[in-house]
């Protein structure tokens, strides 16, 4: 598009936001307003993190299918955890919410499971990922709207990275790619572009992570969750520093 700057017009990228309809077998579930990339990876991981199915291997088929008012998701998954008269989630979600429908404060309020053991970590793994995270965001150095989700190695290499407009989205698909690679969670952790809330530390745990990294706070009730659940959850992690929050017992040096 083009703006005004200091008065001469400028060419300038803008990033891009439509809504996402997710199907299950073809039943309606949820709208959820996303970046349209990426779109297989983000119906498998919003499965698992929101325990629609338990497996990756319960979802037999996606399908992608541009619309002119947006996209439709149809999940071909038998097994899927949906109520029959769709009531679970009516209402559209905006760009990455996190519960955007949800009817019912015990279904928010959910446990996460506890997450296994793992290797201990190196703290410098963290401050290597956070230095190396920005070069790995294309469309957010274009348009400084994206937020992103990386999966690294327990040296701190960036192996995964999934850019959205919705924080929430960015995590679940990147988890919905490790997942279709059938990548093990129990050797590496996540890094996120933002804070880090409770329903992030939910999604994470649901598919086994053992250690969250934001580069920004967490919310005093996701470092409840991640106490209840044997998740390590780590914020500020920037050049020389990074807070511990729960379970300090998975990081070295």
């Amino acid at each position: 598009m083009h703006a005004e700057a200091g008065g001469h017009r400028a060419e300038d990228w803008l990033a891009e936001e439509a809504p996402v309809e997710l199907r299950y077998n073809g039943r309606s579930f949820a709208v959820m307003m996303a970046t349209p990339l990426d779109l297989e990876d983000f119906a498998w991981g919003f499965s698992l993190s929101e325990g629609r199915i338990g497996r990756a291997a319960d979802i037999r088929a996606v399908d992608v299918q541009p619309r002119l008012e947006g996209f439709v998701v149809d999940i071909d998954a038998p097994s899927a955890t949906v109520p029959e008269d769709g009531s679970d989630r009516l209402l559209p979600g905006r760009s990455g919410c996190g519960l955007c429908g949800s009817r019912q404060l015990e279904e928010v309020l959910q446990a996460p499971p506890m997450v296994p053991e793992g290797p201990v970590l190196d703290t410098a793994a963290l401050q290597r990922a956070s230095a190396e995270l920005e070069r790995f965001q294309p469309i957010n150095a274009t348009t400084g709207a994206m937020h992103a989700a990386a999966w690294a190695s327990a040296d701190g290499t960036i192996l995964q990275v999934r850019e959205d407009v919705g924080r929430h989205n960015a995590l679940d698909k990147l988890l919905g790619a490790l997942a279709r690679e059938g990548a093990d969670l129990r050797g590496g952790f996540v890094l996120v572009s933002s804070r880090a809330s409770y329903e992030m530390v939910t999604k994470a745990a649901r598919l086994g992570v053992g250690l969250l990294a934001a580069v920004s706070a967490p919310t005093a009730l996701a470092v409840d969750l991640a106490r209840g659940c044997g998740l390590t959850l780590v914020g500020f992690v920037r050049p020389g520093r990074q807070v511990v929050y729960s379970h300090p017992q998975r990081l070295g040096g």
